[in-house]
């Protein structure tokens, strides 16, 4: 289950649909800002929407995430129905490596000489470096204005961290599903699996479906104990890659355990196309489909069949596909999130007894040595990130507003109560990952609602906090010349 980890990307549609624009721009940045030795640069790509822009309204500053940037600005509506209330600057700034932010164009990913430069250290700095620039720029010709961060997921992590580390440079930070706990010595290995399973559990008040899942994984292994069992499979489930071998299998297996969490995650009130057309809930319409477990759990191939028309919520709800696929990602940053995993974002999972996967323990030294062998380097310490930010110890960090909803898994890892009066947190009981950056939608539930507002109101304090202090600054200016 350690290919989980690059689950952090989830929920984000490969098609990307445009209903939002922007102007694409491009700066140079260092490739390495940390060692004084070189001056080469690479150009980032960062997004800019000015529509609602007027002279000192904010800059809302989205933190880019794991993979092509363009997705993320067509999926945070909440940012863009946002701006015209403040006047706001949008901008979306794209992770190094990511998307078409390549330091060393199609060399980035070949060696380690190359990859070395992805961290989120390096990418906080490019962030600063084009908030920089937009303040030198017309928008800031009246003077600096304030900068709100945004983020969701690893964005939400960096949003946060961005505050944290540069507190000059951003007013404050909206983090919405940002796991910044979800390290070793913060929250237990088994908490994020623990979460999924109970989002199965209690999807259905006559049945609990994680049953029924958590019978599948040995139904497939003794079906496709030969080779006969393996043509039935695919056939049984429409398979667009064959099952052929052992390891065939446990790909399979990892891929639909990727599905059910990525349902999980992408669990909203409404209709979306993350990873797929998805109806309403759809952990309760796959549910849904479970609810007789006398019919098919004393035989594993009517648990295997019954499973396979259940998945069907994931693989092929449009009824377009001809054949199943579990494991089409290929767009979404894997590789870059793999190493990311493999050096300072070391996030610790493991399965509990009682959950419905397989039984799968935290194993940290084999963890090390796959990284090792796949990219040719190794995490130096396991809690690189916790020292990077400071862990749990948030005290002395100010205007950052956690968000979190109770479907998302990723809650495990994030911030669940306020740390003090400016460092606050904001629980979404019926939300799923970061649902409240998403577009406002008539299904929204009220506390999603609320948690909007109260962004509204936290960004709305900063931002007068900001105009405040520059005004006591220039009034006591004045009192000293």
């Amino acid at each position: 289950m350690y290919i989980l980890l690059v689950i952090l990307i989830l929920a984000y549609s490969k098609n990307i649909e445009c209903k939002y624009t922007f102007d694409t721009k491009y700066a140079d940045v260092l490739i390495d800002h940390f060692s004084y030795t070189s001056n080469k640069t690479f150009k980032l790509r960062y997004l800019v929407n000015e529509t609602f822009w007027t002279a000192n309204g904010p800059i809302f500053f989205y933190t880019g995430n794991e993979g092509d940037i363009e997705l993320f600005a067509q999926n945070s509506g909440f940012i863009m129905e946002l701006a015209p209330k403040f006047n706001a600057l949008i901008v979306f700034c794209e992770h190094r490596y990511y998307g078409d932010s390549m330091p060393f164009g199609n060399l980035s990913y070949t060696k380690p000489e190359y990859l070395g430069y992805l961290s989120s250290e390096q990418a906080l700095h490019d962030f600063v470096d084009i908030i920089d620039i937009l303040q030198n720029s017309k928008y800031g010709s009246d003077g600096p204005l304030p900068v709100i961060a945004f983020g969701g997921s690893y964005g939400g992590m960096l949003s946060s961290w961005l505050r944290i580390k540069y507190p000059a440079t951003v007013q404050g930070a909206i983090a919405a599903s940002a796991p910044i706990w979800q390290f070793t010595g913060l929250t237990p290995c088994g908490v994020f699996y623990s979460i999924v399973t109970h989002v199965y559990a209690s999807a259905n008040e006559k049945f609990d479906c994680s049953i029924s899942i958590k019978n599948l994984w040995p139904a497939i292994r003794r079906v496709a104990n030969t080779p006969d069992g393996m043509t039935w499979l695919n056939s049984a489930w429409k398979l667009c890659n064959n099952i052929t071998n052992t390891k065939d299998v446990q790909k399979l297996i990892d891929a639909v355990s990727n599905a059910l969490v990525n349902m999980a995650m992408a669990n909203y009130p409404y209709a979306n196309t993350f990873l797929a057309d998805l109806p309403p809930y759809p952990v309760k319409a796959m549910c849904s489909e479970l609810i007789e477990p006398e019919k098919y759990m004393k035989d594993d191939k009517k648990l295997i069949l019954a499973l396979g028309k259940a998945l069907n919520i994931y693989t092929n709800y449009s009824r377009t596909a001809k054949c199943n696929d579990f494991s089409d990602t290929d767009a979404l940053g894997i590789s870059g999130w793999d190493f990311q995993s493999c050096t300072e974002m070391v996030m610790p999972m493991c399965t509990n007894p009682d959950d419905m996967f397989e039984p799968s323990a935290w194993d940290y030294d084999k963890v090390a040595q796959d990284c090792l062998v796949k990219f040719g380097v190794k995490p130096s310490n396991p809690r690189e990130v916790v020292l990077q930010y400071g862990g749990k110890n948030l005290k002395y960090a100010s205007n950052i507003v956690f968000s979190n909803g109770l479907l998302d898994p990723w809650s495990g890892g994030g911030v669940l109560s306020n740390i003090s009066s400016t460092v606050t947190a904001i629980v979404i009981p019926e939300g799923a990952h970061h649902l409240d950056l998403r577009e406002s939608n008539p299904a929204d539930p009220a506390s999603v609602i609320r948690a909007r507002k109260f962004h509204s109101d936290s960004i709305q304090n900063w931002i007068t906090d900001f105009y405040r202090d520059k005004i006591n600054s220039n009034f006591n200016r004045v009192l000293l010349v």
